[in-house]
């Protein structure tokens, strides 16, 4: 490149300067791979995302609380609806006509979702046993509440008539059932299971009103 002077001389060369040149700016490799992990995670929320909205369905909970030993009734549970249900083994609606009539194996809370393991088929009437029912007043029940799956003691109490020392008494061991109200509500019913040699006696002292019931275990 040549310069003109102002006093007419001759051109004289100038210094060129060297061309920029401009870095390309070099992605780190550690936020190259974050930038993959971000993707890749933003794919999996969204997979998730979608299974869970496929696996939403219709279950079972409990409505009502529902007694150890208690015969499950449909007014005893509702459908519910729930998203996802991973790591859980609720029972779906459509078993609904399967599961009445089964018995509660554990006590049922409401609003929890119902489980198989939550449920029996087994009898509480064992083999060797058999079942009756005794009416007791308010004051002859042992407990404010008999549970099924509770043990009791009948022991026979003495006969006005009877010289036997008063010391002197028959026991049986049983195990209750069930229990209801009477229609008028003055006596409760308690539905025992008892040996098969036991229960003409139990059932002559009950004739009687000769007999105590006591709770040796609750269920």
């Amino acid at each position: 490149m040549s310069l003109a002077t102002r006093n007419g001389t001759g051109p004289v060369d100038a210094p060129v300067s060297p061309p920029k040149v401009v870095r390309q700016r070099r992605m780190r490799p550690g936020l190259l791979g974050l930038a993959v992990l971000l993707i890749a995670l933003g794919g999996l929320g969204a997979a998730f995302a979608v299974t869970s909205v496929r696996a939403t369905g219709s279950y079972l909970a409990v409505a009502r609380p529902v007694e150890v030993g208690r015969t499950v009734a449909a007014d005893d549970l509702i459908t519910v609806q729930v998203a996802g249900g991973r790591g859980l083994a609720p029972v779906s609606a459509g078993r609904l006509d399967e599961i009445v009539g089964k018995r509660a194996a554990v006590s049922l809370v409401p609003g929890t979702l119902l489980t198989d393991d939550q449920l029996t088929d087994d009898p509480l009437l064992g083999p060797g046993q058999q079942q009756l029912a005794l009416g007791l007043d308010p004051a002859e029940v042992p407990a404010r509440t008999l549970h099924p799956g509770d043990k009791v003691l009948l022991v026979s109490t003495p006969d006005s008539d009877d010289d036997t020392p008063a010391g002197v008494a028959t026991r049986f061991t049983a195990t209750v059932i069930d229990t209801a109200p009477t229609g008028n509500g003055d006596k409760s019913v308690v539905y025992l299971a008892l040996a098969v040699r036991d229960v003409p006696a139990v059932v002559a002292l009950s004739a009687q009103d000769r007999i105590a019931v006591v709770l040796t275990e609750a269920a």
